[in-house]
């Protein structure tokens, strides 16, 4: 079965980037190399902040669309409740 993550990213510029992907070290790679988001291209990513696995991409894109609603203090609060080492 194929797992799905919502991550967020540390960018430059004090910026963070919340997506979904199946394997986010490789997303990752591709955000670092400008094949990523047009974001992530105005605003390199630093490191990975956040992730969680989801059973299926509905239940993903829920998750990350209620991220993307909360406002930068509460992305924060996420992050620190639930940090991940990067790569």
């Amino acid at each position: 079965m194929k797992l799905y993550s919502v991550y967020i990213l540390e960018c430059e510029n004090d910026k963070l980037y919340t997506g979904i992907t199946t394997d986010v070290e490789r997303r990752f790679r591709e955000h670092l190399s400008g094949r990523g988001a047009k974001f992530t291209r105005m605003h390199r990513p630093i490191q990975i902040v956040y992730c969680q696995e989801f059973e299926d991409r509905s239940s993903a894109l829920k998750a990350e669309a209620e991220i993307k609603k909360l406002n930068k203090a509460a992305k924060l609060k996420l992050i620190e409740e639930h940090a991940v080492d990067g790569p």
